[in-house]
């Protein structure tokens, strides 16, 4: 029997089962908590930390996404501290590569540019890295360029969980990290890849993109499958 367990976000009253988790809770109440890396359909990592709240007696900023539900947990999703903090995340994103949104294939269709506005960030404080990171147009229909990635890990997990290819992962730490298909080969040269375009259609920024695919028409298309991830989800699990 599953328990159902009642709290309480930015003062409204909100009830979910146990294995469920704030975001979830959240999203079914109409409330809309900021996130880059979540995905209905594949399992959150909480990588992009724009989701953090605060929860009562604790001084720790939890993560949305990942955090299960509790009984008479008195979550705040919205706070002058969390605007700040979130704020200082979007611009570290912006800062850690190479996005210039006037040249890229997304400008407009951004989920992280579209998060920068709606957040009222005008101007960066921060130095930019820019670190030295390259393009891979090796595959015949897509490319990826690294500068445009921010790590959400959406490719990896659409791949190996709902595509079941396991063709990306990660490599290297810190400011190393990369997304990597067949543990380093070009993409062009993987043999695990199935020319799905799934990585492409869930990527939130320019990262991965279609050849040929103009800067008006950057919008991705969301096919049919996409609606269906969590339903296909949680068939598998």
């Amino acid at each position: 029997m599953t328990t159902v367990f009642t709290f309480t976000i930015d003062g409204q009253a909100v009830a979910g089962s146990e294995d469920q988790t704030i975001l979830e809770v959240a999203e079914e109440n109409g409330i809309d908590i900021p996130t880059l890396c979540h995905l209905d359909g594949v399992k959150d990592r909480g990588a992009c930390r724009l989701c953090v709240v605060e929860v009562a007696g604790s001084n720790k900023l939890a993560p949305a996404c990942t955090t299960q539900i509790a009984e008479g947990m008195e979550i705040t999703a919205h706070s002058d501290r969390l605007l700040e903090y979130r704020r200082a995340i979007i611009e570290m994103l912006f800062m850690e590569r190479n996005h210039v949104c006037a040249v890229c294939v997304a400008n407009n269709h951004c989920e992280l540019q579209s998060m920068a506005e709606e957040h009222g960030l005008t101007h960066f404080d921060l130095p930019p890295i820019s670190p030295v990171v390259g393009i891979d147009a090796s595959h015949r229909l897509f490319a990826i360029d690294h500068n445009r990635c921010i790590l959400c890990l959406r490719c990896v997990r659409v791949c190996d969980q709902i595509e079941g290819a396991h063709t990306w992962d990660v490599m290297q730490r810190g400011i190393e990290t990369r997304v990597v298909t067949d543990m380093g080969k070009p993409w062009g040269e993987s043999t695990t890849c199935t020319s799905c375009g799934k990585c492409v259609q869930v990527c939130p920024t320019g990262a991965l993109f279609e050849k040929g695919r103009a800067v008006a028409r950057g919008s991705k298309t969301r096919r049919p499958y996409l609606p269906y991830l969590k339903v296909v989800s949680e068939e598998r699990g």
